[in-house]
């Protein structure tokens, strides 16, 4: 089994991948709900937007499940508990808007009355929008800091309010976390639909594409400019779970001295940008598309990884008491707990992409009106 401070590079990487993870295969069936009144003009067209994910956004769930009730929650304890504390309101939140996803695709077919199924598309559009825009929020304030402080006990005090969240920079990468949705949502639909919802899915993602290539510049710029957080004396990478045994201050542009360090990072954002052009192009190149589904997807990896890079080592940094701030030398599990999970990592992990992989193949091709209209069984 590797060291210590090794299983801890191992579990960060975890979570970012579990997060990249939850970005793409999550992502993409709420930028479907985001393009629901977009895409679909009709009832009809709409029922095919609706089973293009209808099959496959519950095994999706998994993912955000796993995230972050098992990996944060078994490796890194203390981010799990200052997270799930302090933005308790903000989970609340999204977790109403979740809620209303399996609702509304459970009810919305039940009657046969334009009203009733016009309310269930609203609550599947905001449960695409809302947690999308609140992932992006999230992002925003730990690349910031938040006002979180632990005391001579470990015990946790959180001064913030759910309106401090939404400030101008966590506003931004909101917007750029709604457009990478949309994107990949568009995306998604470009290959499980046809002719006028294919056409309509294609020009969607085109828009979100530019403008996620635009706020995510702009949003690179605004972070150079802020105050970020150093690691200075600390226990070593191999030392105790205890985020007061070490020094931190605050610089300006230290955010973006990472990638004067580690030159190789900047492939994160590099990636990014490069995949956004290539799925605005290959989305109308005929035979094209699964490929701009497969750039879509590493745009989404590249604007997450970006975040993940930047801030490392730091987890969540406190801008109440930058001492407090979590990173991955303080704030992970036992050496016991990391190497066990790593073990159950390795066998479960396969079987899950093996799955995951066979039900997308039986699920593959288009979802068409023909197909909605001629079976009166369909479920939503």
């Amino acid at each position: 089994m590797p060291p210590y401070e090794i299983l801890r590079l191992i579990w960060w990487a975890v979570l970012g991948v579990l997060l990249i993870g939850i970005a793409v295969m999550d992502g993409f069936d709420l930028g479907t709900g985001i393009l629901l009144p977009i895409v679909g003009r009709s009832d009809v067209e709409r029922r095919v937007v609706i089973n293009t994910v209808g099959p496959v956004w519950e095994g999706n769930q998994v993912w955000l499940i796993l995230g972050g009730g098992a990996i944060i929650f078994a490796a890194w304890p203390p981010l799990y508990a200052v997270a799930f504390s302090g933005f308790y309101l903000a989970m609340l939140v999204l977790l109403g808007a979740l809620i209303l996803r399996p609702v509304g695709f459970t009810f919305r077919s039940k009657i046969d009355s334009p009203a009733w199924r016009g309310i269930w598309d609203v609550a599947l559009v905001i449960g695409g929008l809302v947690p999308a825009l609140v992932f992006g929020v999230a992002f925003g304030n730990v690349l910031q800091g938040v006002p979180f402080r632990f005391d001579d006990t470990l015990r946790m005090t959180y001064t913030g309010t759910l309106w401090s969240l939404f400030n101008p920079f966590a506003l931004l990468c909101g917007l750029v976390s709604v457009a990478m949705i949309t994107m990949h949502g568009a995306s998604y639909l470009a290959c499980k639909t046809e002719g006028v919802l294919r056409m309509r899915a294609e020009n969607a993602g085109a828009i979100a594409g530019i403008l996620l290539i635009v706020l995510f510049l702009l949003g690179g710029l605004w972070a150079a400019q802020l105050d970020f957080y150093v690691l200075g004396r600390f226990s070593g990478v191999d030392g105790p779970s205890n985020p007061l045994l070490k020094e931190v201050t605050r610089a300006s542009g230290a955010l973006m001295d990472h990638y004067s360090r580690s030159p190789w990072t900047l492939l994160a954002p590099v990636i990014a940008v490069l995949a956004a052009l290539l799925t605005i192009i290959l989305k109308s190149v005929k035979r094209a598309r699964g490929f701009a589904f497969v750039t879509s997807a590493l745009a989404v990896a590249g604007v997450v990884a970006t975040a993940g890079l930047s801030a490392f080592p730091f987890l969540l940094p406190s801008s109440l008491d930058p001492r407090s701030s979590l990173t991955v030398w303080d704030s992970s599990s036992s050496e016991r707990t990391l190497a066990i999970m790593t073990v159950a990592t390795v066998v479960m992990l396969p079987i899950v992409l093996v799955y995951t992989a066979w039900v997308y193949r039986v699920l593959r091709g288009p979802v068409t009106t023909e197909s909605i209209t001629s079976n009166s069984h369909s479920v939503y």
